[in-house]
C-alpha cells in the first residue's frame, strides 16, 4: 500500500485534525447498538497526547450518536468536534467536517480485517494504522 511521502508532521497547522468514523472504524459495526473493542482507543490515546485533534465524523445521529460521543469520554480520548470542526466557521460555511486526515473502514485503501467471530462485516486494522501513523511522523 502506497504511504504519503512527506510527514504529516510537518502539515503547516498548528495541530493536525484527524475525522474517524465510529462504527467498523473505532467499533466493530453493531449499530445501533456500540460494537466490540478493535484497538483504537490506546492509538487515538497516543495521537491526542502528540498534540493531534480527533473529530468524531459519523452518521450517528441522536441516542446513537451520544452513546459514540459518550464511547470517547470513557475511553478518556477528547473531541475537538463532533460531525463538524468548530475552527472552520470562521473560514466556510461547508457542511464537510475540516480534517487533515480521515480514517474510516469506507476509505479507498484503508487496512481492514475480516473476523467472522468478532463481527459479521470487516473493521479497521488499527495495527496496520498504527504503522501507518509511525511511517507519517504522528506517533513516536
Amino acid at each position: 500500500m502506497p504511504v504519503r511521502t512527506q510527514p504529516l508532521r510537518h502539515y503547516p497547522h498548528n495541530a493536525i485534525k484527524i475525522a474517524v468514523d465510529f462504527d467498523g472504524t473505532v467499533v466493530t459495526h453493531d449499530y445501533p447498538r456500540v460494537g466490540k473493542d478493535i484497538g483504537a482507543a490506546p492509538v487515538l490515546k497516543e495521537l491526542v497526547s502528540n498534540g493531534c485533534e480527533i473529530i468524531l465524523f459519523t452518521m450517528r445521529d441522536g441516542q446513537q450518536l451520544q452513546d459514540a460521543v459518550d464511547w470517547f469520554a470513557q475511553h478518556d480520548i477528547p473531541l475537538a468536534g463532533v460531525n463538524h470542526d468548530p475552527e472552520q466557521d470562521s473560514w466556510t460555511t461547508s457542511p464537510k467536517a475540516f480534517a487533515h486526515l480521515y480514517i474510516d473502514d469506507s476509505n479507498l485503501g484503508c487496512p481492514i480485517v475480516y473476523d467472522k467471530w468478532m463481527s459479521s462485516r470487516p473493521f479497521v486494522d488499527w495495527g496496520t494504522i498504527r504503522q501507518l501513523l509511525i511511517q507519517g511522523g504522528l506517533i513516536k
